[in-house]
Protein backbone atom coordinates (compact mmCIF):
# COMPACT_ATOMS: atom_id res chain seq x y z
CA UNK A 1 0.00 0.00 0.00
CA UNK A 2 1.48 3.26 -1.27
CA UNK A 3 2.11 5.89 1.97
CA UNK A 4 0.19 9.02 1.40
CA UNK A 5 2.13 12.07 0.34
CA UNK A 6 2.61 14.57 3.30
CA UNK A 7 1.37 18.14 3.16
CA UNK A 8 3.85 20.51 2.29
CA UNK A 9 4.95 22.26 5.40
CA UNK A 10 6.27 25.88 5.23
CA UNK A 11 7.71 27.27 8.41
CA UNK A 12 6.35 31.11 9.63
CA UNK A 13 8.12 32.71 12.56
CA UNK A 14 6.70 35.91 13.49
CA UNK A 15 7.90 37.70 16.82
CA UNK A 16 5.52 40.14 17.20
CA UNK A 17 2.38 41.97 16.38
CA UNK A 18 3.50 43.83 13.61
CA UNK A 19 5.41 40.50 12.02
CA UNK A 20 1.88 38.65 12.91
CA UNK A 21 0.60 41.10 10.16
CA UNK A 22 2.81 40.60 7.86
CA UNK A 23 2.69 36.50 7.83
CA UNK A 24 -1.44 36.75 8.02
CA UNK A 25 -1.27 38.87 4.29
CA UNK A 26 1.78 36.42 3.37
CA UNK A 27 -0.94 33.15 4.27
CA UNK A 28 -3.58 34.66 2.52
CA UNK A 29 -1.75 35.62 -0.92
CA UNK A 30 0.03 31.74 -0.61
CA UNK A 31 -3.16 30.41 0.15
CA UNK A 32 -4.79 30.09 -3.51
CA UNK A 33 -1.33 28.71 -5.02
CA UNK A 34 -0.84 26.32 -1.75
CA UNK A 35 -4.39 25.45 -0.59
CA UNK A 36 -3.22 21.96 1.12
CA UNK A 37 0.16 23.72 2.71
CA UNK A 38 0.26 23.51 6.16
CA UNK A 39 1.94 26.80 8.23
CA UNK A 40 3.80 26.22 10.86
CA UNK A 41 6.25 27.55 13.61
CA UNK A 42 5.49 31.10 15.86
CA UNK A 43 2.19 32.82 15.11
CA UNK A 44 0.55 35.16 16.36
CA UNK A 45 -3.71 35.72 16.21
CA UNK A 46 -3.98 36.99 13.15
CA UNK A 47 -2.20 34.01 11.30
CA UNK A 48 -3.86 31.16 13.89
CA UNK A 49 -6.81 32.75 12.20
CA UNK A 50 -5.50 31.97 9.15
CA UNK A 51 -4.81 28.35 10.07
CA UNK A 52 -0.86 28.76 10.79
CA UNK A 53 0.16 26.36 13.70
CA UNK A 54 1.82 28.18 16.57
CA UNK A 55 4.54 25.88 18.28
CA UNK A 56 5.22 28.06 20.51
CA UNK A 57 3.65 31.06 22.34
CA UNK A 58 4.43 34.03 20.25
CA UNK A 59 5.10 36.25 23.64
CA UNK A 60 8.07 34.64 24.36
CA UNK A 61 10.30 36.36 21.58
CA UNK A 62 8.57 39.76 22.86
CA UNK A 63 11.53 41.03 24.69
CA UNK A 64 12.78 44.37 24.31
CA UNK A 65 14.90 46.64 25.52
CA UNK A 66 19.47 46.10 25.94
CA UNK A 67 18.81 44.70 29.85
CA UNK A 68 15.28 42.71 29.36
CA UNK A 69 17.49 40.75 25.96
CA UNK A 70 20.29 39.97 27.86
CA UNK A 71 18.57 38.48 30.86
CA UNK A 72 15.78 36.22 28.50
CA UNK A 73 19.19 35.29 26.68
CA UNK A 74 19.09 31.54 28.02
CA UNK A 75 15.04 31.06 27.35
CA UNK A 76 15.42 32.48 24.11
CA UNK A 77 18.61 30.15 22.99
CA UNK A 78 16.29 27.15 24.06
CA UNK A 79 13.58 27.92 22.55
CA UNK A 80 15.23 28.89 18.75
CA UNK A 81 17.41 25.33 19.32
CA UNK A 82 13.65 23.57 19.87
CA UNK A 83 11.86 25.40 16.92
CA UNK A 84 15.16 24.37 14.55
CA UNK A 85 14.97 21.20 15.37
CA UNK A 86 11.30 20.90 15.22
CA UNK A 87 11.76 22.44 11.86
CA UNK A 88 14.43 19.78 10.59
CA UNK A 89 12.19 16.85 12.08
CA UNK A 90 8.72 18.16 10.18
CA UNK A 91 11.02 18.43 6.97
CA UNK A 92 9.70 21.77 6.76
CA UNK A 93 10.68 22.58 3.11
CA UNK A 94 11.28 26.59 3.71
CA UNK A 95 11.62 29.05 6.40
CA UNK A 96 10.11 32.47 6.36
CA UNK A 97 11.90 34.62 9.53
CA UNK A 98 9.29 37.36 10.14
CA UNK A 99 11.08 40.55 11.40
CA UNK A 100 12.78 39.83 15.24
CA UNK A 101 16.35 39.97 13.16
CA UNK A 102 17.98 38.77 16.68
CA UNK A 103 15.91 35.60 16.96
CA UNK A 104 15.42 34.70 13.59
CA UNK A 105 18.74 35.66 11.96
CA UNK A 106 20.42 32.57 14.06
CA UNK A 107 17.39 30.56 12.89
CA UNK A 108 17.71 31.27 9.34
CA UNK A 109 21.66 30.86 9.53
CA UNK A 110 21.51 26.73 11.02
CA UNK A 111 18.28 25.64 8.79
CA UNK A 112 20.33 27.22 5.77
CA UNK A 113 23.44 25.64 6.63
CA UNK A 114 20.81 22.49 7.08
CA UNK A 115 20.02 22.40 3.52
CA UNK A 116 16.79 24.07 3.87
CA UNK A 117 15.79 27.18 1.77
CA UNK A 118 15.09 30.26 4.14
CA UNK A 119 13.90 33.75 3.62
CA UNK A 120 14.28 37.06 6.23
CA UNK A 121 11.00 39.12 5.72
CA UNK A 122 11.64 42.85 6.49
CA UNK A 123 14.69 43.68 6.23
CA UNK A 124 17.08 44.57 9.29
CA UNK A 125 17.64 48.84 10.03
CA UNK A 126 21.26 47.68 8.00
CA UNK A 127 20.36 51.55 6.71
CA UNK A 128 21.22 53.17 9.95
CA UNK A 129 23.79 51.03 11.70
CA UNK A 130 26.01 47.78 11.50
CA UNK A 131 25.61 48.01 7.27
CA UNK A 132 28.57 44.85 8.05
CA UNK A 133 25.73 42.95 8.49
CA UNK A 134 24.10 42.42 5.29
CA UNK A 135 27.15 39.60 4.28
CA UNK A 136 26.13 37.84 7.35
CA UNK A 137 22.25 38.38 6.53
CA UNK A 138 23.16 36.76 3.40
CA UNK A 139 24.93 34.12 4.92
CA UNK A 140 21.76 33.18 6.76
CA UNK A 141 19.50 33.59 4.21
CA UNK A 142 18.70 32.90 0.21
CA UNK A 143 16.61 36.10 0.10
CA UNK A 144 15.69 39.22 1.99
CA UNK A 145 12.26 40.95 1.44
CA UNK A 146 12.62 44.67 2.12
CA UNK A 147 9.50 47.29 3.06
CA UNK A 148 11.41 50.54 1.96
CA UNK A 149 12.78 51.20 -1.43
CA UNK A 150 16.40 52.64 -0.08
CA UNK A 151 17.26 48.93 0.90
CA UNK A 152 17.70 46.58 -1.75
CA UNK A 153 20.91 48.54 -3.43
CA UNK A 154 22.56 47.79 0.31
CA UNK A 155 21.99 44.11 -0.57
CA UNK A 156 22.71 43.78 -3.84
CA UNK A 157 26.26 45.38 -3.73
CA UNK A 158 27.27 42.47 -1.68
CA UNK A 159 25.11 40.10 -3.90
CA UNK A 160 22.60 39.31 -1.13
CA UNK A 161 19.06 38.12 -3.39
CA UNK A 162 16.40 41.04 -2.04
CA UNK A 163 12.61 41.50 -3.20
CA UNK A 164 11.48 44.81 -2.91
CA UNK A 165 7.90 44.26 -1.39
CA UNK A 166 6.55 47.61 -0.37
CA UNK A 167 4.49 49.00 3.13
CA UNK A 168 1.62 46.60 3.81
CA UNK A 169 0.31 50.03 5.63
CA UNK A 170 0.53 52.19 2.66
CA UNK A 171 -2.56 50.24 1.59
CA UNK A 172 -4.36 52.22 3.69
CA UNK A 173 -3.09 55.96 3.51
CA UNK A 174 -4.75 58.98 3.67
CA UNK A 175 -6.31 60.58 0.77
CA UNK A 176 -7.70 64.16 0.76
CA UNK A 177 -11.05 63.41 2.43
CA UNK A 178 -9.52 61.61 5.32
CA UNK A 179 -9.31 64.41 8.19
CA UNK A 180 -12.88 65.29 7.68
CA UNK A 181 -13.98 61.37 7.62
CA UNK A 182 -11.95 60.47 10.80
CA UNK A 183 -13.14 64.25 12.35
CA UNK A 184 -16.66 63.12 12.02
CA UNK A 185 -15.94 59.75 13.11
CA UNK A 186 -14.56 60.93 16.50
CA UNK A 187 -17.13 63.71 16.75
CA UNK A 188 -14.93 66.28 16.39
CA UNK A 189 -15.40 69.75 14.83
CA UNK A 190 -13.32 70.71 12.16
CA UNK A 191 -12.30 74.44 13.63
CA UNK A 192 -11.04 72.77 16.67
CA UNK A 193 -6.82 72.19 17.12
CA UNK A 194 -6.26 68.57 18.00
CA UNK A 195 -3.45 67.22 18.93
CA UNK A 196 -2.63 63.41 18.34
CA UNK A 197 -0.41 62.17 21.63
CA UNK A 198 1.02 58.35 21.02
CA UNK A 199 3.46 57.40 24.19
CA UNK A 200 4.82 54.46 22.46
CA UNK A 201 3.27 50.60 22.97
CA UNK A 202 5.80 49.29 24.89
CA UNK A 203 5.45 49.37 29.11
CA UNK A 204 8.66 50.71 28.90
CA UNK A 205 8.35 53.45 26.97
CA UNK A 206 5.07 54.76 28.91
CA UNK A 207 7.48 54.83 31.46
CA UNK A 208 9.95 56.93 29.80
CA UNK A 209 6.95 58.99 28.19
CA UNK A 210 3.49 59.24 29.98
CA UNK A 211 4.70 62.48 32.45
CA UNK A 212 6.65 64.22 29.46
CA UNK A 213 3.24 64.26 27.35
CA UNK A 214 1.09 65.00 29.73
CA UNK A 215 2.88 68.43 31.02
CA UNK A 216 3.39 69.30 26.88
CA UNK A 217 0.18 68.75 26.66
CA UNK A 218 -0.61 71.37 29.80
CA UNK A 219 2.05 74.03 28.15
CA UNK A 220 -0.12 73.52 24.64
CA UNK A 221 -3.59 73.92 26.90
CA UNK A 222 -1.88 77.37 28.08
CA UNK A 223 -1.30 79.12 24.93
CA UNK A 224 -4.34 77.30 22.91
CA UNK A 225 -7.25 76.61 25.29
CA UNK A 226 -9.39 75.20 23.18
CA UNK A 227 -6.95 72.71 22.34
CA UNK A 228 -7.90 68.65 22.38
CA UNK A 229 -5.69 66.19 23.00
CA UNK A 230 -6.10 62.68 21.61
CA UNK A 231 -4.34 59.29 23.25
CA UNK A 232 -4.42 55.85 21.35
CA UNK A 233 -3.85 53.28 23.61
CA UNK A 234 -2.77 49.64 22.11
CA UNK A 235 -4.41 47.61 24.82
CA UNK A 236 -6.40 47.90 28.07
CA UNK A 237 -2.58 46.98 30.11
CA UNK A 238 -1.20 50.17 28.30
CA UNK A 239 -3.79 52.25 29.38
CA UNK A 240 -3.96 50.84 33.05
CA UNK A 241 0.08 51.65 32.56
CA UNK A 242 -0.57 55.18 31.32
CA UNK A 243 -3.08 56.27 34.21
CA UNK A 244 -0.82 54.91 36.79
CA UNK A 245 2.06 56.52 35.43
CA UNK A 246 0.20 60.08 34.70
CA UNK A 247 -1.72 60.35 38.56
CA UNK A 248 1.56 59.01 40.29
CA UNK A 249 4.19 61.35 38.55
CA UNK A 250 2.81 64.83 37.70
CA UNK A 251 0.58 67.33 39.18
CA UNK A 252 -0.40 68.68 35.26
CA UNK A 253 -4.13 69.24 35.19
CA UNK A 254 -5.03 68.77 30.97
CA UNK A 255 -7.95 66.75 29.64
CA UNK A 256 -6.99 64.34 27.41
CA UNK A 257 -9.18 61.88 25.60
CA UNK A 258 -7.43 57.84 26.00
CA UNK A 259 -9.43 55.70 22.90
CA UNK A 260 -8.63 51.91 22.80
CA UNK A 261 -7.02 51.60 19.75
CA UNK A 262 -7.89 53.82 16.70
CA UNK A 263 -4.36 55.44 15.78
CA UNK A 264 -4.78 55.36 12.34
CA UNK A 265 -7.86 57.45 12.19
CA UNK A 266 -6.85 59.71 15.75
CA UNK A 267 -3.63 60.83 13.11
CA UNK A 268 -5.95 61.48 10.62
CA UNK A 269 -8.07 63.74 12.48
CA UNK A 270 -5.20 65.50 14.33
CA UNK A 271 -3.54 68.79 13.14
CA UNK A 272 -0.22 67.98 14.92
CA UNK A 273 0.83 64.93 16.20
CA UNK A 274 3.81 64.41 18.97
CA UNK A 275 4.90 60.44 18.23
CA UNK A 276 6.99 58.36 19.96
CA UNK A 277 10.17 57.09 17.81
CA UNK A 278 9.74 53.71 16.32
CA UNK A 279 6.96 52.25 13.60
CA UNK A 280 4.34 54.86 14.81
CA UNK A 281 6.30 57.47 12.69
CA UNK A 282 5.67 56.03 9.48
CA UNK A 283 2.00 55.42 10.72
CA UNK A 284 2.16 58.98 11.13
CA UNK A 285 3.43 59.79 7.90
CA UNK A 286 1.00 57.11 5.98
CA UNK A 287 -1.92 59.58 7.71
CA UNK A 288 -1.05 62.74 6.47
CA UNK A 289 -0.03 64.03 10.00
CA UNK A 290 2.75 66.69 10.21
CA UNK A 291 4.25 65.40 13.59
CA UNK A 292 7.43 65.85 15.81
CA UNK A 293 9.24 62.49 16.63
CA UNK A 294 10.33 62.51 20.07
CA UNK A 295 12.20 59.59 22.30
CA UNK A 296 13.48 59.21 26.15
CA UNK A 297 15.17 55.70 26.97
CA UNK A 298 17.35 54.26 29.41
CA UNK A 299 20.49 56.49 28.74
CA UNK A 300 22.43 53.11 28.09
CA UNK A 301 20.51 52.02 25.69
CA UNK A 302 20.54 55.52 23.62
CA UNK A 303 23.96 55.82 23.94
CA UNK A 304 24.74 52.76 22.11
CA UNK A 305 22.16 53.21 19.84
CA UNK A 306 23.96 56.95 18.84
CA UNK A 307 27.30 55.83 18.88
CA UNK A 308 25.91 52.90 16.31
CA UNK A 309 23.62 55.45 13.85
CA UNK A 310 25.15 56.14 10.81
CA UNK A 311 22.38 58.45 8.94
CA UNK A 312 21.76 61.62 10.90
CA UNK A 313 17.86 60.59 10.93
CA UNK A 314 16.02 58.72 13.92
CA UNK A 315 12.63 58.95 12.15
CA UNK A 316 11.34 56.46 9.31
CA UNK A 317 9.48 59.29 7.41
CA UNK A 318 13.00 61.44 8.12
CA UNK A 319 14.80 58.79 6.54
CA UNK A 320 12.32 57.95 3.72
CA UNK A 321 12.89 61.76 2.91
CA UNK A 322 16.48 62.40 3.14
CA UNK A 323 15.73 65.03 5.10
CA UNK A 324 14.33 66.27 8.44
CA UNK A 325 10.84 66.65 7.53
CA UNK A 326 9.43 66.00 10.96
CA UNK A 327 11.29 67.67 13.73
CA UNK A 328 13.21 64.88 16.12
CA UNK A 329 13.76 66.05 19.90
CA UNK A 330 15.84 63.27 21.24
CA UNK A 331 16.98 62.10 25.49
CA UNK A 332 17.38 65.42 27.02
CA UNK A 333 16.29 67.58 24.20
CA UNK A 334 12.90 65.92 24.78
CA UNK A 335 11.37 68.29 27.52
CA UNK A 336 7.50 69.60 27.78
CA UNK A 337 9.08 73.05 26.98
CA UNK A 338 10.67 72.07 23.86
CA UNK A 339 8.24 69.71 22.93
CA UNK A 340 5.44 72.30 23.01
CA UNK A 341 6.76 74.94 21.56
CA UNK A 342 7.34 72.63 18.66
CA UNK A 343 4.10 71.30 18.40
CA UNK A 344 2.34 75.01 19.14
CA UNK A 345 5.30 76.39 16.02
CA UNK A 346 4.03 73.45 13.97
CA UNK A 347 0.03 74.10 14.21
CA UNK A 348 0.10 78.07 13.80
CA UNK A 349 2.12 77.43 10.44
CA UNK A 350 0.30 76.45 7.98
CA UNK A 351 1.59 76.63 5.01
CA UNK A 352 4.73 73.92 6.43
CA UNK A 353 2.01 71.75 7.70
CA UNK A 354 0.55 71.70 3.99
CA UNK A 355 4.17 70.86 2.63
CA UNK A 356 4.46 67.95 4.74
CA UNK A 357 1.35 66.79 4.18
CA UNK A 358 2.07 66.80 0.74
CA UNK A 359 5.65 64.94 0.88
CA UNK A 360 3.86 62.27 2.98
CA UNK A 361 1.44 61.76 0.23
CA UNK A 362 4.32 61.14 -2.02
CA UNK A 363 6.03 58.91 -0.15
CA UNK A 364 2.69 56.79 0.51
CA UNK A 365 2.68 56.36 -3.70
CA UNK A 366 6.23 55.11 -3.52
CA UNK A 367 5.54 52.66 -0.99
CA UNK A 368 1.89 51.59 -2.04
CA UNK A 369 2.64 48.36 -3.26
CA UNK A 370 0.38 44.97 -2.65
CA UNK A 371 3.38 43.49 -0.25
CA UNK A 372 1.36 40.15 0.69
CA UNK A 373 1.21 39.11 -3.07
CA UNK A 374 5.01 40.44 -3.86
CA UNK A 375 6.42 38.50 -1.00
CA UNK A 376 4.10 35.43 -1.91
CA UNK A 377 5.94 35.56 -5.27
CA UNK A 378 9.29 35.87 -4.08
CA UNK A 379 8.44 33.06 -1.37
CA UNK A 380 7.15 30.82 -4.59
CA UNK A 381 10.20 31.45 -6.70
CA UNK A 382 12.41 29.94 -3.92
CA UNK A 383 9.83 27.12 -2.49
CA UNK A 384 10.20 26.03 -6.56
CA UNK A 385 14.09 25.91 -5.96
CA UNK A 386 13.52 23.84 -2.86
CA UNK A 387 11.00 21.28 -4.09
CA UNK A 388 13.51 20.81 -7.27
CA UNK A 389 16.92 20.16 -5.07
Amino acid sequence: MKTPAQPLKIGLVAGEASGDKLGAALIEALRPHLPEARFVGIAGPRMQALGAESWFPMERLSVHGLIEVIRHLPGLWRLRKALIRRMQDEGVALCVGIDAPDFTLGMERALKQSGMRTIHFVSPSVWAWRRGRVPKIGASVHRVLALFPFEPPLYEAHGVPVTYVGHPAAQRAADEGSRARAREALQLADSVPVFALLPGSRMSELKHHTVLLVETAQRIRQALPEARFLVPMVSPEARARFEMLRAAGTRADVSLTLIDGRAEEILQAADVGLVASGTATLEAALARCPHIIFYRGPAITVWIVKRMLEVPWVGLPNVLAQRFIAPELMQEAATPEALADEALALYRDEPRRREIEAAFSEMAQTLKVDTGVRAAEAVLQELAVAIRD
